[in-house]
């Protein structure tokens, strides 16, 4: 498994379903076992986590790019 590859999989399939990003956030490797399956421990933690990562970064630049109607940017 390209674990990359996966991460922005998930995170993409996450982040566009709103009660599925609601489930991630309460339980976040129940949320990933259950999309994925069964996986080896250390790599649902690895999993876990880049997709954590990924989705609070997508989250962060979401945010950042709104403010750049404050500078008269679009």
């Amino acid at each position: 498994m390209d674990i990359k590859e996966k991460i922005g999989e998930l995170a993409a399939k996450i982040t566009g379903d709103a009660s599925l990003k609601e489930k991630f956030n309460k339980d976040p490797m129940g949320t990933v076992k259950e999309l994925v399956g069964n996986i080896p421990p250390e790599q649902l933690s690895s999993l876990t986590e880049g997709i954590k990562t990924k989705v609070n970064l997508d989250n962060i630049g979401g945010s950042l790019g709104g403010l750049g109607g404050l500078f008269g940017q679009k």
